[in-house]
């Protein structure tokens, strides 16, 4: 692996991108969201034709009205000045557990209701009740089963990239993924060092790893990140910041990594060579870089991939999958991506898809331009994952000027 780029971030960079539309949502979303993901399910489950009995309802309404007052007081001691890893942890499981029993009383409430009326199962107090225990039984079992997947160490998903303007010594280049790990109040040292483990078992050429790398900063999470520095590579570990950085001291965290053996790619790149044959790997700081106010950070492609020779294939690093429109006009062959955690929590992939133009896997983007988006190795925020499973993504690059296997 030859380093071919100056150290330095060019000066200047592209224009940022103006905020999309989950964005400009995301700043309605504290003021109201903590309502309405309690009071909807207080409403469905206590109010609509259950006449339960009055102490019943009365200790229901009292959890309910105290969600939303708990909750963002346990998120702001946890994620704010404070940094409370005991208040993140409630908070953040009050917000899965609400999120998951919002979607599921709101979903019940109409189909299990339509489907027993049209059956005309029971009577109207017995059809209302069969929706709240239905709504209870099932959050509670996807929470559970959400939580075990949040946990454990992500299985592997591999798959063949096939690059038009990959040589043929580059052939069958395998390229490890990791993304999202997202070290944070819940201590995951032991996951994290099962996770480089099972990354080291892959025998990967080039293993990268595309920011998000924890909540908090370096300092606080250097020991969850530690076992970074055991995973092997036979050509180079690389590393791009994400947005989480820059919510944490993003140069400590570029720093760390550098002590860890992780070659950070800001804006920048390396040439990989094998068999007479070169690829560009590049990498640029998260686009939330650009307003960031820390020297020299920035999202500048221009910059990675300045000195490079353009008739060579291009992999390009970027933590959200947005950044692909300026790869694609660059003509960069594949980005690999994360940010997305493939919404983490169905269905909250619908307000993803509202700010990023993939959620998963691998898709087209212009001419040339692939791009492949992770669902992430960690989690963020609730200890949760329910039908988005985490992944370690193994990419094996295919030149279509490799003879064929005999």
């Amino acid at each position: 692996m030859t380093d071919t780029s100056d150290t330095r971030p060019a000066d200047g960079g592209e224009r940022a991108p103006q905020p999309g539309r989950l964005h400009r949502l995301m700043r309605w979303i504290p003021l109201i969201a903590p309502l309405l993901l309690w009071a909807v399910p207080c409403w469905v489950l206590l109010y609509t034709g259950q006449h339960w009995p009055l102490p019943v309802t009365l200790a229901g309404t009292f959890l309910f009205v105290l969600g939303p007052v708990c909750m963002p007081l346990a998120m702001v001691r946890g994620h704010g000045r404070r940094q409370q890893d005991r208040a993140a942890i409630i908070g953040d499981t009050l917000l899965g557990t609400s999120w998951v029993l919002f979607t599921w009383s709101v979903l019940t409430g109409v189909l299990l209701r339509f489907a027993l009326a049209v059956a005309d199962a029971g009577g109207a107090e017995d059809r209302a009740r069969a929706v709240t225990w239905a709504a209870l039984g099932i959050t509670a079992a996807l929470l559970t089963w959400g939580y075990a997947e949040a946990r454990r160490v992500p299985r592997v998903r591999r798959l063949d990239v096939p690059l038009p303007r990959l040589g043929p010594g580059l052939d069958g280049t395998r390229v490890v993924l990791v993304t999202d790990t997202h070290y944070g109040p819940l201590d995951r040292a032991r996951w994290s060092a099962r996770v480089c483990a099972r990354v080291n078992a892959l025998e990967a050429d080039l293993v990268c790893h595309t920011g998000d790398i924890a909540d908090g900063t370096a300092e606080r999470r250097r020991a969850q990140a530690a076992p970074l520095a055991t995973v092997r590579a036979t050509r180079a570990r690389v590393y791009v910041t994400g947005n989480h950085e820059y919510y944490s001291e993003a140069q400590g965290w570029v720093d760390l990594m550098d002590e860890l053996g992780w070659e950070p790619l800001r804006n920048r790149h390396l040439l990989l060579e094998r068999g007479g044959d070169t690829l560009v790997v590049a990498g640029v700081d998260d686009v939330t870089a650009d307003s960031s106010g820390l020297p020299d950070h920035r999202a500048h492609l221009a910059g990675a991939l300045s000195g490079a020779d353009p008739g060579l294939p291009v992999l390009l690093l970027a933590h959200q999958p947005k950044f692909v429109d300026r790869a694609a006009a660059a003509g960069v062959d594949l980005q690999l991506s994360g940010h997305t955690h493939g919404g983490q929590i169905w269905p909250f992939h619908h307000l993803v898809r509202l700010d990023q133009p993939a959620l998963a896997g691998l898709s087209r983007h212009g001419a040339r331009t692939l791009l492949y988006t992770s669902r992430g190795t960690g989690f963020w925020g609730p200890p949760f994952r329910v039908f988005a499973p985490s992944e370690i993504t193994l990419l094996v690059l295919r030149s279509p000027q490799a003879p064929p296997a005999p």
